[in-house]
């Protein structure tokens, strides 16, 4: 790579480095806020290790290490393929200092290129802490030969680069689709949904053909299986020829792949790139205008209004942000189509759970799809350096915040009442216990539109130069999202099991009173962060 090629990306690396900011900062706020980023980060790394070495240590247990390598490279090629899938398109197209960058004596190609290895420089913590947990459960366990380990860090290096490179594909053809529609927000949040559909299909599609090869058996080994994983996916099976045989024809084949594959998309997508970008930045007038009367809004719904019209004009703000809702609203469609008894010993893998144990646990399973991602836990950073223009409106702080929670309200709750009235018919569930389920499925939304707002307000960042920092990178996310993920999924355990023993309408109604109250603290809590923000 040209010297000067480094030098675009180390800029871009400085220009949002935490760390060069705690350099330089001197408000002890704001590095006190790096310094709790770090932490929490280095938490959920430690934590990713950990579970990565629990695995190994029971792959080992089983006598059946040879899977490790494979695991490996498709759990890193996974990951790179979904985080890239959101964050590709802010990361590429639309960004704010795009104008600079191609003022800059660059090809375009190359500026394009650099954007997509800053983006992924940006994720590598996580794939190195996968990689370095799984090759030291693999060395405890295998004790292979010495060169194992150097081959794994080097070419764990290479992992996440084809699909990662495959997903960016995808976002720059959905790009120049989009670009040539008047509505082309619009456009690309359907392509991308579309696209995301179409993944998860695709495994279904990939088990049906599988089964009629009779190769994906569960009476096979984890052995038989990864190997047929390895045919589907082939840098896996490269990877733990590299690392189990040091073997340099697979070495030289996943590194020549992935390199020319960069080369080779980014020849194609340097091409379109200025008229992409020029098309996406511009807005088009309407020819006609029409004379309307004004629609007339409480002061909270035209913030909650503002705030839709914020998600709709970002595809990164809704491909992260509305991916659960999405996911809901196919869920309750899907189940009203499919034998239910049967998915449950399908998703249990055959455990004795039947449909009439999980009655308790539906609003806080649905509530897990549409809770994954609160919108308040992002909109006030997203405010960014047009923060000044909501300070000066002449609305106070608690109107401005209470709107930003009714449009999470709006969000989510539809999309919660409708799945849960689709599994309750699927599952013959009694209207009393439906009924139920919807009071507890709206107040368990209340609590993560407060509780995302506590962090959106306490790990604000405003100082952002790419929407995907705010949405995708943004603490507040992090705060809100992982214990909001394990408090939902230790419920679900609590409720079943507690379902077995006690009445189950009981459980609801007790959980509806809990949740109500928890909720109306943290209401009050976020209603005073709200009014006391600088």
């Amino acid at each position: 790579m040209k010297n000067k090629n480094l030098v675009l990306i180390r800029t871009l690396l400085n220009s949002t480095s935490q760390s060069n900011a705690f350099k330089y900062c001197r408000d002890s706020k704001k590095r006190g806020k790096i310094i709790g980023n770090w932490i929490g980060y280095g938490i959920l790394y430690l934590m990713l290790m950990a579970y990565c070495i629990l695995t190994c240590i029971g792959y080992g247990k089983l006598g059946i290490t040879d899977v490790i390598p494979g695991l490996t490279a498709v759990t890193i090629g996974v990951l790179s393929f979904f985080m890239t899938l959101f964050k590709a398109n802010g990361y590429l197209f639309n960004f704010k200092d795009y104008d600079m960058l191609m003022a800059l004596p660059f090809k375009v190609k190359d500026v394009a290129g650099c954007r997509c290895i800053y983006m992924y420089l940006k994720d590598i913590p996580w794939y190195a802490g996968i990689s370095l947990a799984m090759m030291i459960g693999y060395g405890v366990y295998a004790e292979p030969h010495f060169l194992t380990y150097p081959v794994w860090i080097v070419l764990s290096v290479m992992l996440p680069i084809i699909p990662m490179l495959a997903t960016a594909f995808v976002g720059f053809l959905i790009a120049k689709i989009g670009s040539g529609f008047k509505k082309k927000n619009l456009v690309q949040i359907v392509l991308t949904f579309a696209f995301l559909f179409l993944v998860f299909a695709l495994r279904f599609i990939i088990e049906e053909v599988f089964k009629l090869n009779k190769v994906n058996d569960m009476l096979l080994g984890v052995s038989d299986i990864m190997k047929s994983i390895e045919k589907i996916y082939i840098p896996a099976g490269w990877f733990r020829r590299a690392v189990t045989e040091i073997s340099l024809i697979d070495m030289i084949l996943l590194i020549a792949v992935s390199l020319v594959l960069f080369e080779v998309i980014f020849l194609l997508v340097g091409k379109s790139y200025r008229k992409i970008n020029s098309s996406l930045m511009s807005h088009g007038a309407a020819s006609k205008f029409i004379m309307k009367n004004l629609k007339k809004r409480s002061v909270v719904q035209a913030v909650a209004y503002k705030e839709f019209r914020r998600m709709i004009g970002s595809t990164v703000y809704v491909t992260n942000a509305a991916v659960g809702e999405v996911l809901c609203f196919g869920a309750g469609v899907a189940v009203l189509f499919i034998n239910i008894d049967q998915l449950i010993v399908k998703i249990t893998s055959g455990a004795p759970v039947t449909k009439e144990m999980l009655f308790p646990a539906i609003p806080i399973i649905v509530y897990l799809l549409v809770g994954m991602v609160s919108t308040t836990a992002i909109s006030p950073s997203l405010e960014g350096k047009n923060y000044w223009i909501v300070e000066s409106l002449p609305i106070n702080r608690k109107q401005l915040y209470q709107g930003k929670m009714l449009f999470n309200m709006y969000l989510t709750v539809p999309f919660l009442a409708f799945t849960i009235i689709c599994i309750s018919i699927a599952a013959k569930v009694p209207p009393v216990n439906t009924v139920l389920y919807l009071v507890l499925g709206i107040i368990l939304c209340g609590f993560s539109t407060v509780c995302g707002l506590i962090s959106g307000i306490r790990f604000m960042k405003l100082d952002w130069e790419n929407e995907v920092e705010a949405v995708k990178q943004g603490a507040a996310v992090a705060v809100y999202m992982f214990p909001n993920l394990f408090v939902t999924v230790g419920l679900i355990v609590l409720v079943v099991a507690l379902g077995r023993k006690i009445d189950q309408n009981l459980i609801t109604v007790s959980m509806i009173i809990i949740m109500a109250i928890v909720t109306l603290l943290c209401y009050k809590r976020a209603i005073k962060l709200a009014e006391s923000t600088n």
